[in-house]
């Protein structure tokens, strides 16, 4: 992403990255370490977004979203927005009521965070982007306190009663993230 970022120029299309990650704790560049409780055998690592710490692992479906800003003529606010009102849409087609808070970037459900989200910008383009869990082991989020908060409860779509894949919950957030950015032409590419 950031040689990606690095490398752009007016004429570079902007990429959506679908992937999941191997066990990992994230680290923000304001990150602080006592919202490390317990570091287990998962691996640290301090990357250039925003935010605190989170886990990301099998099951969570990870969106980066490597878009040039300026020429989609939209500020950071307003991307953070549409990234948390993609997965509020998604949800809310499973018929379930989510809600997302300025004071703590994301998705929640009843009080429990089913989405991260955190940035980085650079020359005016986006990268890095949400996590959104789907199935996986919540486990290890009770290692830290998610995004610098303590006891925050997280959730995840499986728990909510939702049976869809994680390669179906894909389509439908690359859906949702396309329409909150117009975007209306998808080229796939499958590796790296």
């Amino acid at each position: 992403m950031q040689a990606f970022t690095a490398q752009r120029d007016q004429a570079t299309e902007d990429e959506i990255w679908l992937l999941e990650h191997k066990p990992v704790f994230t680290q923000g560049m304001n990150g602080k370490p006592e919202h490390i409780l317990n570091q287990r055998q998962i691996p640290l690592v301090e990357i250039d977004r925003g935010g605190q710490v989170t886990y990301h692992g099998p099951g969570q479906l990870i969106v980066y979203c490597l878009i040039d800003l300026k020429r989609k003529k939209i500020g950071i606010r307003q991307m953070v927005s549409g990234l948390e009102q993609a997965v509020i849409d998604l949800l809310s087609e499973q018929n379930i009521k989510a809600f997302a808070r300025k004071d703590a970037p994301g998705v929640y459900v009843e009080g429990a965070k089913i989405s991260a989200l955190g940035l980085r910008i650079k020359k005016s383009c986006s990268y890095h982007g949400l996590s959104l869990n789907v199935d996986m082991d919540l486990a290890p989020f009770k290692d830290i306190n998610p995004c610098g908060y303590e006891g925050l409860a997280v959730t995840q779509l499986k728990d909510l009663g939702v049976a869809l894949t994680l390669a179906e919950v894909q389509e439908k957030l690359l859906g949702k993230v396309c329409q909150q950015f117009s975007i209306d032409q998808v080229t796939r590419q499958h590796g790296f």
